[in-house]
């Protein structure tokens, strides 16, 4: 079983490859799939997503390149369909027909060049291909989204009506236009639209003597916009005619609802197929920048990563120009561990992230940057130990980090296991931290893992040349410049290069030599170091003892807190019994109330007493017969709750009496009428009435209308003042 932890892909930066992919893609569900990709568990899949995504590397070179497959997100479309009686709007529905007319391009398309792409089309075969959505949907919508006049007879009558009344209503504006104009009456404009209406644009000082609708004026008040006598019975007609095309239209589209939701399940699954594809493409996308390709994957325990780079520094330097390092490792049974040493800043930390990073990707479907002959096999887990990791949430140091995460090492790693650790042992004195390390590379090193580390240590370097199926590598170093070459040489330790380094940096000669002595110097000033840690020693026993009280101080306040959540537990229980209590006899109280209203209505004894008994018989069934013991008990806890809760209540009560509300003047309501703009009072979303009945308003949102109470609904315009 995989099982790679999240501290992993952090420290091999996994994450940030993942959004390099996710970059990629071209939809919105795309990009956050990308984001969510993480090793597979299962070998079959794993190798069917990295046969997919060499596939679509290949479109890129040859003549059958995979067609578009970019779609808007149906979503809320989805969520809508899901909602019995619900209909979309025409703009959802042409969203719906483009998804499905992309698929099936694409269903088509690889099912024809199968050859090219088998693994693709091994995923696209479980998908089904119908043309009935597009169909049904093409025969209301056109293309631009908008309902087609034939949609309907009742809308292509009603739509040759507007054809006439609009005819009429220019001829008789017209009319007036020439008639006016020639008494002089109008503005130089002559005409103007006011609420989507033609109008004409009368001087101030003539609007008496045209007849007609006044509309509005202009800022100055100079010019009287008025909508002509002639034109005004036809613009009602025009209107009312409208009212007819919207409702028609919402006919329309609630059938065609009706008629999709059945291919709810597939829509669904288009999505999800183009989506997947989206990711495969960002994948193929990612390779492609990096030059990745599908190494061999064998059953043997072998790694081989042949001018391997690391994905992330070759993209920086790419973008930088400047030149990218491959690095060429192999682990095999006859040489599971590396310990590469070296002078820091010479490559040791990337060369160990590019093995760990270029296994996580490939087992998690991506293509890699190696060289063709390269081959490796899948790891159940991949373990790494990488930078300082302190805790200071934790209160834990560096080495007391390491030695929690070794713990953690020890239990999971196995002959399936590769473990990365960088610094081997650090954190702690040299010597010691060095054996315990020792010891840790010797249990790895039996349990036949496979894994590369980096120190400094001698002792690693010296256990690394002794165990035969271990060996030591090092990073190239100029030693006459100095300057790191960052080249892997597998067979030989290297050396730290301190003393030199130190003396490139202007270190004084002098000081140099004096601390080489202090090498040879050190163990004589080693008792007078002891002696010192003595003092220190009693220092810390006398710390130690307060500690202690201290702590036994901590777990008496503890009991005590516990014992005191106890009791607020027992009496949040106690009050909860009483509330279901309660709530229980409400609920019988209003099942009694509504078998009177019935009884009222129709005076059925028989019916009522039927009822009655039914509701006893229910809630009889629920009783378990109790000792007079326990009634007793119980009639005396709940006496003894209640009394609590009126006290309480009588608390509440006199708060509420002591404080003086202010009086609430209520504001006229105003009167709504349709197409005004609205919201309920207790909710966010505007909507503006299409129809009022009665008391109650259709409210359209947008994508969907609602019966709302006129009673609940405020102006928008009235909020904002």
């Amino acid at each position: 079983m995989v099982s790679i932890t999240e501290k992993t892909l952090q420290d091999l930066q996994f994450p940030t490859v993942l959004e390099t992919i996710s970059d990629g893609c071209n939809t919105d569900i795309g990009k956050e799939k990308a984001l969510q990709i993480k090793p597979f568990r299962d070998k079959e899949e794993l190798m069917q997503s990295l046969m997919q995504t060499s596939e679509y590397v290949s479109s890129f070179q040859n003549n059958n390149a995979i067609p578009n497959h970019g779609f808007d997100a149906i979503t809320h479309e989805i969520k809508f369909l899901a909602i019995e009686d619900s209909f979309l709007e025409v703009g959802s529905f042409r969203k719906i027909a483009n998804l499905s007319a992309t698929t099936n391009v694409l269903l088509n398309f690889l099912k024809k060049f199968d050859d090219y792409y088998p693994n693709l089309n091994a995923r696209a075969s479980r998908v089904e291909l119908t043309k009935d959505i597009i169909t049904a949907i093409d025969s209301i919508v056109d293309k631009y989204g908008e309902i087609k006049d034939n949609a309907s007879p009742a809308l292509s009558g009603i739509r040759q009506n507007m054809n006439l009344v609009r005819g009429k209503v220019n001829q008789s504006f017209g009319v007036a236009l020439t008639q006016y104009n020639g008494l002089g009456y109008l503005d130089d404009i002559k005409e103007s639209f006011v609420q989507n209406r033609r109008v004409l644009a009368v001087l101030a000082m003539y609007r008496r003597k045209v007849k007609g609708s006044i509309l509005g004026s202009s800022k100055t008040g100079s010019i009287a916009y008025i909508e002509p006598e002639a034109t005004l019975k036809y613009s009602r007609e025009l209107a009312n005619l409208e009212y007819e095309e919207k409702e028609e239209i919402t006919r329309i589209l609630k059938n065609l609802s009706n008629v999709i939701r059945p291919y709810l399940p597939l829509l669904i699954e288009y999505q999800d197929f183009l989506s997947d594809i989206d990711v495969v493409a960002g994948k193929a996308k990612y390779a492609n920048r990096i030059n990745g390709i599908l190494p061999a994957i064998t059953e043997e325990r072998r790694l081989f990563f042949r001018e391997a780079y690391h994905p992330i520094l070759y993209l920086n330097n790419k973008q930088k120009k400047e030149v990218t390092y491959p690095q060429t490792i192999e682990l095999k049974q006859e040489n599971r561990i590396i310990v590469i040493s070296g002078p820091n800043a010479g490559g040791k930390t990337i060369s160990l992230k590019t093995v760990g990073l270029l296994q996580l990707m490939l087992q998690s479907g991506i293509l890699i940057p190696v060289h063709e002959r390269s081959e490796t096999f899948l790891f159940d887990r991949i373990l790494t130990d990488i930078g300082d990791n302190q805790s200071i949430e934790n209160h834990l140091s560096t080495y007391s980090y390491r030695l929690k995460n070794m713990n953690y090492f020890l239990k999971k790693c196995n002959k399936k296991t590769m473990f990365l650790i960088d610094e081997f042992g650090t954190g702690s004195d040299p010597e010691l931290g060095g054996a315990l390390a020792e010891i840790f590379l010797e249990e790895f090193y039996h349990r036949e893992a496979f894994g590369i580390i980096t120190t400094h240590y001698s002792n690693l370097k010296i256990l690394a040349n002794e165990l035969p199926y271990a060996t030591n590598a090092n990073m190239m170093f100029d030693e006459k410049s100095l300057e790191p070459m960052y080249k892997l040489a597998l067979g030989q330790a290297g050396s730290s290069f301190t003393f030199e380094v130190a003396q490139k940096n202007g270190i004084p000669f002098g000081l140099i030599n004096r601390a080489k002595k202090k090498i040879e110097v050190g163990k004589v000033r080693f008792d007078k170091t002891i002696a010192t840690l003595q003092k220190e020693r009693s220092k810390l026993e006398k710390t130690s003892l307060n500690l202690k009280e201290e702590e036994t101080r901590a777990r008496e306040e503890s009991k005590k807190m516990e014992n005191i959540n106890t009791k607020i537990q027992q009496k949040l229980e106690s009050y909860q019994e009483l509330y279901d209590s309660n709530q229980k006899i409400i609920y019988i109280g209003q099942k009694i109330d509504d078998i009177a209203e019935k009884y009222f209505n129709n005076k059925n004894k028989k019916e009522l007493i039927g009822e009655f008994l039914k509701i006893v018989e229910i809630e009889n069934s629920k009783r378990k017969k109790a000792t007079p013991k326990e009634t007793k008990a119980k009639v005396e806890k709940q006496k003894e709750i209640i009394a609590e809760v009126q006290v309480k209540v009588e608390e509440i009560r006199k708060e509420k009496k002591e404080k003086k509300l202010k009086p609430v003047i209520e504001k006229p309501k105003p009167i709504l009428k349709v197409g005004d703009r609205v919201r309920m009072l207790d909710g966010k979303s505007v909507g503006s009435i299409d129809s009022i009945e009665k008391n109650k308003a259709t409210v359209n949102y947008g994508i969907f209308t609602s019966k709302v109470s006129l009673d609940e609904l405020e102006l928008v315009e009235a909020v904002k003042k």
